[in-house]
């Protein structure tokens, strides 16, 4: 999706999951089950996602520079210690830049694996050094001012903590390669040797682009207009919670039954999920506005933990926490979804 000039594309990008996996963690045949791994579904992944520079890699999805060692500090600091660390690493002028800062919690989900583990990072990254363990990001999570978002590395769960707590740190940079001329009206224009194209800026921040409205209400269904994506309006339409293979089972039959007029819903994956989460808000972590019905505690997602394959991935709605639910155990609901952004390359 497209917004106005100069305003940025929002970026869902798919997870790397390829492989189907029953309630005790085997792998399976991905034919018919409705797995992430068999759908594909979300946006932007590539193979040629990472470009290594001197001590530095570009993302070319989002458009992030990153510390080619994941851990330059070489041990865990405290929110504030890691704060004042960026700051001596940019009077030095690290790496040929002073402008490091520590990764917002979307930055940071943008580069995690659903396929590996230990790190949970993406087989192509070119990074060393990274630790499998707790990272901080620069978000402080909502209604509690001393905590902030923090990524497990080894296995991808995205948690809160307490500032004092002490967690790894890996600088990000946002990569600056549009300029704004006057001579162009205004309009941002990069610049590759002596070539000159408009610039398509994008953003992986899906809680805040613009003054667009977000979501569109349509009898039972909610669109969002940031992601493609097109959800029912109430979370718990099956009323319960269930499994994991009966959420599965419970999309099939959605489609089955027809009450919406639609037959392609799924399970959303657990980047799509996440999409709608909302660090700003809590209790629910959806945007103040969401036309959303009754909002369960949590969500299954269609996307197991390849750490623990007899886990699947899971939103915590009160936080926006990402963690995992047992499969066998009715613990969350199913949230219908479909549509969204046809898969492409950056």
């Amino acid at each position: 999706m497209r917004s106005g000039s100069g305003k940025p594309k929002i970026v869902l990008m798919k997870t790397d999951q390829v492989d189907c996996f029953d309630v005790d963690g085997r792998v399976i045949t991905c034919q018919g089950s409705g797995q992430d791994g068999e759908l594909g579904t979300g946006g932007l992944w590539s193979q040629e996602r990472f470009e290594a520079g001197s001590g530095t890699v570009n993302d070319r999805i989002s458009g992030l520079m990153w510390a080619g060692d994941g851990s330059p500090g070489g041990f865990p600091m405290t929110w504030r210690e890691a704060q004042q660390y960026l700051l001596e690493l940019n009077r030095a002028g690290y790496l040929g830049h002073r402008d490091w800062r520590l990764p917002a919690r979307s930055e940071l989900f943008s580069m995690v694996s659903h396929a590996r583990t230990n790190p949970a990072l993406p087989d192509e990254a070119p990074f060393e050094n990274v630790f499998p363990g707790y990272y901080w990001t620069s978000s402080t999570c909502s209604g509690f001012e001393d905590q902030a978002w923090y990524l497990h590395l080894g296995g991808a769960r995205v948690f809160r903590g307490m500032k004092h707590g002490s967690y790894m740190v890996w600088p990000v940079r946002s990569a600056r390669t549009c300029e704004e001329r006057s001579a162009d009206n205004g309009k941002s224009v990069c610049r590759q040797g002596q070539r000159r194209h408009r610039c398509k800026p994008v953003s992986i921040d899906l809680s805040a682009s613009g003054n667009q409205k977000r979501f569109l209400s349509r009898a039972n269904r909610i669109h969002d207009r940031r992601t493609g994506l097109i959800w029912l309006k109430t979370a718990d339409f099956h009323r319960g919670a269930v499994t994991w293979p009966e959420a599965l089972e419970r999309m099939r039959d959605l489609n089955a039954e027809q009450p919406t007029g639609r037959s392609d819903w799924r399970l959303p994956n657990i980047r799509e999920l996440e999409s709608l989460v909302d660090v700003s808000r809590h209790h629910p972590a959806l945007a103040d506005d969401h036309p959303f019905g009754s909002v369960p505690d949590g969500c299954w997602s269609s996307t197991t933990s390849v750490y623990e394959p007899r886990y699947a991935w899971v939103v915590y709605w009160q936080d926006g926490s990402v963690g995992v639910g047992y499969k066998r155990h009715a613990t969350f609901d199913a949230w219908a979804v479909r549509g969204g952004p046809a898969p492409e390359r950056p």
